[in-house]
Protein backbone atom coordinates (compact mmCIF):
# COMPACT_ATOMS: atom_id res chain seq x y z
CA UNK A 1 0.00 0.00 0.00
CA UNK A 2 1.56 3.67 -0.77
CA UNK A 3 0.22 6.38 1.43
CA UNK A 4 -0.10 10.21 1.63
CA UNK A 5 0.20 12.00 4.79
CA UNK A 6 -0.41 15.36 4.61
CA UNK A 7 0.73 17.14 8.38
CA UNK A 8 2.47 20.54 9.82
CA UNK A 9 6.24 19.29 10.10
CA UNK A 10 6.32 20.47 13.38
CA UNK A 11 6.78 20.24 17.16
CA UNK A 12 2.99 20.35 17.65
CA UNK A 13 0.77 17.17 18.42
CA UNK A 14 -0.51 16.77 14.84
CA UNK A 15 2.37 17.09 13.04
CA UNK A 16 4.25 14.77 15.83
CA UNK A 17 1.48 12.05 15.98
CA UNK A 18 1.41 11.98 11.97
CA UNK A 19 5.23 11.42 11.60
CA UNK A 20 5.65 8.83 14.34
CA UNK A 21 2.39 7.29 12.17
CA UNK A 22 4.18 7.84 9.12
CA UNK A 23 7.37 5.85 10.63
CA UNK A 24 5.57 3.06 12.44
CA UNK A 25 4.15 2.41 8.87
CA UNK A 26 7.02 2.62 6.82
CA UNK A 27 8.66 -0.21 9.85
CA UNK A 28 5.65 -2.37 8.58
CA UNK A 29 6.71 -2.33 5.04
CA UNK A 30 4.74 0.52 3.86
CA UNK A 31 5.41 3.15 1.08
CA UNK A 32 5.12 6.60 2.89
CA UNK A 33 4.89 9.72 1.14
CA UNK A 34 5.00 12.97 3.16
CA UNK A 35 3.91 15.87 1.81
CA UNK A 36 4.25 19.80 3.36
CA UNK A 37 6.29 22.66 3.01
CA UNK A 38 9.58 20.90 5.09
CA UNK A 39 10.99 17.90 6.01
CA UNK A 40 8.82 16.63 9.51
CA UNK A 41 11.13 17.19 12.84
CA UNK A 42 10.70 13.62 14.03
CA UNK A 43 12.14 12.61 10.40
CA UNK A 44 15.52 13.60 10.96
CA UNK A 45 16.30 11.26 13.22
CA UNK A 46 17.28 8.49 11.48
CA UNK A 47 17.21 7.04 7.36
CA UNK A 48 13.95 5.12 6.21
CA UNK A 49 13.59 3.40 3.20
CA UNK A 50 10.73 3.36 2.71
CA UNK A 51 9.58 7.31 3.07
CA UNK A 52 9.72 9.84 1.22
CA UNK A 53 9.29 13.95 1.42
CA UNK A 54 7.74 15.87 -1.01
CA UNK A 55 8.27 19.46 -0.25
CA UNK A 56 5.27 21.69 -1.09
CA UNK A 57 6.63 25.00 -2.68
CA UNK A 58 4.78 28.37 -2.48
CA UNK A 59 6.16 30.59 -4.96
CA UNK A 60 5.68 34.59 -3.83
CA UNK A 61 4.60 37.45 -5.99
CA UNK A 62 4.28 41.12 -4.99
CA UNK A 63 0.48 40.63 -5.80
CA UNK A 64 0.57 38.23 -2.78
CA UNK A 65 0.16 39.98 0.34
CA UNK A 66 -0.29 36.27 1.78
CA UNK A 67 1.18 33.20 -0.58
CA UNK A 68 -1.70 30.64 -1.18
CA UNK A 69 -0.72 27.87 0.09
CA UNK A 70 -3.33 26.09 -0.47
CA UNK A 71 -3.23 25.97 -3.97
CA UNK A 72 0.34 24.68 -3.91
CA UNK A 73 -0.82 22.28 -1.38
CA UNK A 74 -3.65 20.87 -4.01
CA UNK A 75 -0.98 21.01 -7.06
CA UNK A 76 1.41 19.06 -4.83
CA UNK A 77 -1.33 16.70 -3.51
CA UNK A 78 -1.88 15.92 -7.54
CA UNK A 79 1.54 15.46 -8.44
CA UNK A 80 2.64 12.73 -5.64
CA UNK A 81 -0.66 10.79 -6.21
CA UNK A 82 -0.16 10.88 -9.88
CA UNK A 83 3.29 10.44 -10.52
CA UNK A 84 3.33 8.10 -7.14
CA UNK A 85 0.43 5.97 -8.00
CA UNK A 86 -0.61 6.38 -4.57
CA UNK A 87 -3.24 4.40 -2.99
CA UNK A 88 -4.62 6.74 0.17
CA UNK A 89 -4.35 9.98 1.17
CA UNK A 90 -3.86 10.36 5.01
CA UNK A 91 -4.86 14.29 5.86
CA UNK A 92 -4.01 15.54 9.74
CA UNK A 93 -5.57 18.55 10.85
CA UNK A 94 -8.32 19.61 8.89
CA UNK A 95 -6.84 22.91 8.02
CA UNK A 96 -6.20 23.66 5.08
CA UNK A 97 -5.02 19.97 4.16
CA UNK A 98 -9.12 18.69 4.11
CA UNK A 99 -9.89 21.66 1.50
CA UNK A 100 -7.02 21.02 -0.90
CA UNK A 101 -7.49 17.51 -1.00
CA UNK A 102 -11.32 17.98 -2.50
CA UNK A 103 -9.82 20.47 -4.94
CA UNK A 104 -7.13 18.02 -5.84
CA UNK A 105 -9.94 15.64 -5.77
CA UNK A 106 -11.96 17.66 -7.95
CA UNK A 107 -8.76 17.64 -10.10
CA UNK A 108 -7.61 14.02 -10.57
CA UNK A 109 -11.41 12.94 -11.29
CA UNK A 110 -10.50 14.86 -14.71
CA UNK A 111 -7.75 11.82 -15.48
CA UNK A 112 -9.49 8.95 -13.15
CA UNK A 113 -6.90 8.82 -11.19
CA UNK A 114 -8.48 9.95 -7.88
CA UNK A 115 -8.11 8.29 -4.69
CA UNK A 116 -9.80 8.73 -1.16
CA UNK A 117 -9.45 10.85 1.74
CA UNK A 118 -9.50 10.49 5.20
CA UNK A 119 -8.90 13.30 7.46
CA UNK A 120 -8.21 13.02 11.00
CA UNK A 121 -9.16 16.22 13.42
CA UNK A 122 -6.93 16.97 16.35
CA UNK A 123 -7.88 19.67 18.62
CA UNK A 124 -7.07 22.74 17.69
CA UNK A 125 -8.21 22.67 13.63
CA UNK A 126 -11.90 22.20 15.72
CA UNK A 127 -11.86 23.60 19.10
CA UNK A 128 -10.38 27.20 18.16
CA UNK A 129 -9.94 27.73 14.41
CA UNK A 130 -12.51 25.74 12.93
CA UNK A 131 -14.84 27.51 14.87
CA UNK A 132 -14.28 30.97 13.84
CA UNK A 133 -17.14 31.75 11.52
CA UNK A 134 -14.53 32.64 8.87
CA UNK A 135 -13.26 28.97 8.29
CA UNK A 136 -16.53 27.22 9.76
CA UNK A 137 -18.61 26.56 6.34
CA UNK A 138 -15.25 25.28 4.48
CA UNK A 139 -14.28 23.20 7.77
CA UNK A 140 -17.62 21.64 7.52
CA UNK A 141 -17.77 20.78 3.41
CA UNK A 142 -14.30 19.47 3.79
CA UNK A 143 -14.78 16.97 6.49
CA UNK A 144 -17.98 15.70 5.39
CA UNK A 145 -16.27 15.34 1.77
CA UNK A 146 -13.93 13.40 3.28
CA UNK A 147 -14.04 9.08 2.83
CA UNK A 148 -13.52 8.95 6.78
CA UNK A 149 -13.40 10.94 9.39
CA UNK A 150 -10.85 10.15 12.50
CA UNK A 151 -10.88 11.87 15.92
CA UNK A 152 -7.75 11.24 18.43
CA UNK A 153 -9.87 11.44 21.73
CA UNK A 154 -13.88 10.52 22.59
CA UNK A 155 -13.95 13.88 23.81
CA UNK A 156 -12.96 15.58 20.70
CA UNK A 157 -15.51 13.95 18.45
CA UNK A 158 -18.14 14.91 20.82
CA UNK A 159 -17.03 18.08 20.26
CA UNK A 160 -16.93 17.95 16.54
CA UNK A 161 -20.59 16.83 16.12
CA UNK A 162 -21.59 19.71 18.69
CA UNK A 163 -19.78 22.40 16.77
CA UNK A 164 -20.09 21.30 13.46
CA UNK A 165 -22.82 19.53 10.89
CA UNK A 166 -21.18 16.28 10.24
CA UNK A 167 -23.18 13.59 8.24
CA UNK A 168 -20.49 10.57 8.73
CA UNK A 169 -19.66 8.77 11.65
CA UNK A 170 -16.28 9.69 13.22
CA UNK A 171 -13.52 6.66 14.60
CA UNK A 172 -12.03 7.23 17.47
CA UNK A 173 -8.18 6.57 17.40
CA UNK A 174 -6.35 7.80 20.04
CA UNK A 175 -3.13 8.94 19.81
CA UNK A 176 -0.33 6.42 20.60
CA UNK A 177 3.12 6.00 21.53
CA UNK A 178 6.62 3.81 21.04
CA UNK A 179 7.58 2.66 24.22
CA UNK A 180 10.41 1.01 23.00
CA UNK A 181 11.14 4.74 22.20
CA UNK A 182 9.89 6.36 25.22
CA UNK A 183 11.27 4.35 28.21
CA UNK A 184 13.21 5.26 31.82
CA UNK A 185 16.67 5.20 30.66
CA UNK A 186 19.48 6.05 32.87
CA UNK A 187 20.55 9.34 32.87
CA UNK A 188 21.77 9.75 36.60
CA UNK A 189 24.76 11.70 35.84
CA UNK A 190 22.52 14.21 33.50
CA UNK A 191 20.44 14.45 36.75
CA UNK A 192 22.66 15.17 39.06
CA UNK A 193 24.05 18.13 36.74
CA UNK A 194 21.05 19.34 36.97
CA UNK A 195 19.64 18.65 40.15
CA UNK A 196 22.62 18.15 42.21
CA UNK A 197 21.13 18.13 45.67
CA UNK A 198 18.85 16.07 44.84
CA UNK A 199 15.91 18.10 43.71
CA UNK A 200 13.01 16.73 42.60
CA UNK A 201 12.93 17.46 38.92
CA UNK A 202 9.42 19.02 37.15
CA UNK A 203 8.92 19.57 33.02
CA UNK A 204 6.54 20.83 30.94
CA UNK A 205 6.33 20.35 27.21
CA UNK A 206 4.72 22.75 24.66
CA UNK A 207 4.52 24.59 21.78
CA UNK A 208 4.32 27.50 24.63
CA UNK A 209 0.93 29.18 22.84
CA UNK A 210 -1.78 31.18 25.19
CA UNK A 211 -3.66 27.56 25.15
CA UNK A 212 -1.21 26.14 27.15
CA UNK A 213 -1.37 28.12 30.20
CA UNK A 214 1.91 28.00 30.58
CA UNK A 215 2.32 31.26 33.12
CA UNK A 216 0.43 28.55 35.25
CA UNK A 217 3.09 26.56 34.95
CA UNK A 218 5.28 28.77 36.84
CA UNK A 219 2.98 29.67 39.16
CA UNK A 220 2.52 25.93 40.37
CA UNK A 221 6.41 25.38 40.28
CA UNK A 222 7.09 28.40 42.60
CA UNK A 223 4.60 27.12 45.24
CA UNK A 224 5.66 23.53 45.05
CA UNK A 225 9.43 24.65 45.12
CA UNK A 226 8.32 26.25 48.75
CA UNK A 227 7.44 23.41 49.85
CA UNK A 228 10.06 20.31 48.48
CA UNK A 229 13.15 21.43 47.05
CA UNK A 230 13.13 21.24 43.09
CA UNK A 231 13.47 22.53 39.81
CA UNK A 232 11.75 22.84 36.43
CA UNK A 233 12.84 22.37 32.80
CA UNK A 234 10.91 24.16 30.21
CA UNK A 235 11.08 22.40 26.62
CA UNK A 236 9.94 24.09 23.60
CA UNK A 237 9.14 27.39 22.27
CA UNK A 238 6.56 30.21 21.33
CA UNK A 239 4.66 33.31 21.17
CA UNK A 240 4.42 32.92 25.26
CA UNK A 241 8.07 32.65 26.10
CA UNK A 242 9.30 35.82 27.20
CA UNK A 243 6.42 36.75 28.66
CA UNK A 244 6.96 33.43 31.37
CA UNK A 245 10.60 33.77 31.55
CA UNK A 246 9.66 37.45 33.03
CA UNK A 247 7.43 35.98 34.95
CA UNK A 248 10.13 33.13 36.51
CA UNK A 249 12.09 36.33 36.91
CA UNK A 250 9.64 38.02 38.71
CA UNK A 251 8.24 35.52 40.77
CA UNK A 252 11.87 34.79 41.78
CA UNK A 253 12.36 31.03 40.84
CA UNK A 254 14.25 32.05 37.97
CA UNK A 255 17.57 30.63 39.00
CA UNK A 256 15.93 27.06 39.44
CA UNK A 257 14.34 27.27 35.76
CA UNK A 258 15.89 25.91 32.85
CA UNK A 259 14.41 26.90 29.72
CA UNK A 260 15.76 24.40 27.18
CA UNK A 261 13.91 25.49 23.99
CA UNK A 262 12.91 22.57 21.08
CA UNK A 263 14.44 19.51 21.79
CA UNK A 264 14.45 16.61 19.63
CA UNK A 265 15.69 14.07 22.25
CA UNK A 266 12.88 14.29 24.48
CA UNK A 267 12.82 11.13 25.95
CA UNK A 268 16.31 11.87 27.57
CA UNK A 269 15.00 14.36 29.65
CA UNK A 270 11.77 12.65 30.28
CA UNK A 271 13.80 10.35 31.66
CA UNK A 272 15.08 12.40 34.63
CA UNK A 273 12.05 13.79 35.43
CA UNK A 274 10.11 13.40 38.82
CA UNK A 275 6.50 14.85 37.61
CA UNK A 276 5.02 16.50 34.35
CA UNK A 277 2.63 19.88 34.39
CA UNK A 278 0.25 20.41 31.82
CA UNK A 279 -2.09 23.09 32.97
CA UNK A 280 -3.95 23.48 29.65
CA UNK A 281 -7.15 25.39 29.04
CA UNK A 282 -7.81 22.51 26.36
CA UNK A 283 -5.92 19.50 25.17
CA UNK A 284 -7.97 17.59 22.37
CA UNK A 285 -5.75 14.48 24.05
CA UNK A 286 -2.51 15.71 25.44
CA UNK A 287 0.49 13.29 23.69
CA UNK A 288 3.49 15.39 25.34
CA UNK A 289 1.86 13.88 28.66
CA UNK A 290 1.92 10.16 27.03
CA UNK A 291 4.94 10.18 25.99
CA UNK A 292 5.92 11.79 29.35
CA UNK A 293 4.42 8.96 31.60
CA UNK A 294 5.88 5.95 29.12
CA UNK A 295 8.62 7.61 30.94
CA UNK A 296 6.87 6.69 34.16
CA UNK A 297 6.27 10.23 34.49
CA UNK A 298 3.11 10.94 36.33
CA UNK A 299 1.02 14.15 35.82
CA UNK A 300 -0.80 16.81 36.70
CA UNK A 301 -2.98 18.71 34.53
CA UNK A 302 -6.13 20.18 34.19
CA UNK A 303 -9.44 18.03 33.95
CA UNK A 304 -10.29 19.60 30.17
CA UNK A 305 -10.75 18.13 26.77
CA UNK A 306 -9.33 14.93 26.40
CA UNK A 307 -6.77 14.64 29.65
CA UNK A 308 -9.21 12.88 31.72
CA UNK A 309 -9.09 9.77 28.84
CA UNK A 310 -5.44 9.17 29.82
CA UNK A 311 -4.73 10.30 32.74
CA UNK A 312 -6.11 8.47 35.55
CA UNK A 313 -7.14 10.49 39.01
CA UNK A 314 -5.28 8.94 41.78
CA UNK A 315 -3.44 6.65 39.84
CA UNK A 316 -1.14 8.34 37.71
CA UNK A 317 -1.78 11.71 39.03
CA UNK A 318 -4.38 14.21 39.46
CA UNK A 319 -6.60 16.48 37.42
CA UNK A 320 -7.89 20.16 39.06
CA UNK A 321 -10.21 22.45 36.97
CA UNK A 322 -8.59 25.07 34.15
CA UNK A 323 -6.32 27.93 35.98
CA UNK A 324 -6.77 26.42 39.68
CA UNK A 325 -3.25 26.33 40.69
CA UNK A 326 -3.55 25.72 44.22
CA UNK A 327 -5.16 22.42 43.62
CA UNK A 328 -2.66 21.10 41.17
CA UNK A 329 0.35 22.38 43.51
CA UNK A 330 -1.01 20.86 46.41
CA UNK A 331 -1.64 17.47 44.25
CA UNK A 332 1.83 17.78 42.90
CA UNK A 333 3.36 18.42 46.58
CA UNK A 334 1.04 15.32 47.78
CA UNK A 335 3.10 12.93 45.33
CA UNK A 336 6.55 14.61 45.45
CA UNK A 337 6.54 14.65 48.84
CA UNK A 338 6.64 10.59 49.88
CA UNK A 339 9.05 8.62 47.77
CA UNK A 340 6.82 5.66 47.89
CA UNK A 341 3.91 7.30 46.71
CA UNK A 342 5.55 8.98 44.39
CA UNK A 343 7.05 5.39 43.27
CA UNK A 344 3.49 4.68 43.13
CA UNK A 345 2.49 6.98 40.76
CA UNK A 346 5.19 6.05 38.34
CA UNK A 347 4.57 2.65 37.71
CA UNK A 348 1.07 3.65 37.16
CA UNK A 349 1.78 6.24 34.83
CA UNK A 350 4.21 3.61 32.44
CA UNK A 351 1.33 1.03 32.91
CA UNK A 352 -1.64 3.47 31.59
CA UNK A 353 0.97 4.54 28.75
CA UNK A 354 1.30 0.89 27.74
CA UNK A 355 -2.53 0.73 27.00
CA UNK A 356 -1.76 3.16 23.94
CA UNK A 357 1.45 1.83 22.69
CA UNK A 358 1.77 1.82 19.12
CA UNK A 359 1.13 -1.73 18.28
CA UNK A 360 -2.48 -1.09 19.79
CA UNK A 361 -2.79 1.84 17.58
CA UNK A 362 -1.78 1.83 14.00
CA UNK A 363 -3.38 -1.74 12.99
CA UNK A 364 -6.79 0.61 13.41
CA UNK A 365 -5.50 2.66 10.98
CA UNK A 366 -4.34 -0.18 8.68
CA UNK A 367 -8.05 -1.30 8.91
CA UNK A 368 -9.20 1.79 8.05
CA UNK A 369 -7.11 2.44 5.24
CA UNK A 370 -8.51 -1.05 3.63
CA UNK A 371 -11.98 -0.46 4.16
CA UNK A 372 -11.76 2.93 2.74
CA UNK A 373 -9.89 1.55 -0.23
CA UNK A 374 -12.08 -1.26 -0.91
CA UNK A 375 -15.30 1.28 -0.65
CA UNK A 376 -13.91 3.67 -2.69
CA UNK A 377 -12.90 1.37 -5.47
CA UNK A 378 -16.30 -0.25 -5.40
CA UNK A 379 -18.42 2.71 -5.49
CA UNK A 380 -16.06 3.71 -8.95
CA UNK A 381 -16.68 0.62 -10.47
CA UNK A 382 -20.60 1.31 -9.85
CA UNK A 383 -20.52 4.23 -10.97
CA UNK A 384 -17.60 4.90 -13.21
CA UNK A 385 -18.90 8.50 -14.61
CA UNK A 386 -18.86 9.44 -10.43
CA UNK A 387 -17.80 13.15 -10.10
Amino acid sequence: MKIGIVCYPTFGGSGVLATELGLALSDKGYEVHFITYEQPVRLTQSFHPNIYFHEVKVPTYPLFDFPPYESALASAMVNVIVNQKLDILHLHYAIPHASAAYLARQILRKTGADIPFITTLHGTDITLVGKDATYTPVVTFSINESDAITAVSNNLREETLRSFEIEKPIHVIPNFVDVKRFHQSDKNHFKKMLAPDGEKILVHVSNFRSVKRVPDVIKIFAKVKAEVPSKLLMIGDGPERQKVEDLARTMGVYDDVRFLGKQEQISEILSIADLFLLPSETESFGLSALEAMACNVPLISSNSGGLPEINVEGQTGFQSNVGDVDDMSRNAIHILNDETRLLQFKKAAIHQARKFEKSRIIPMYEKLYCEVIKLYNEAKVANPCRK
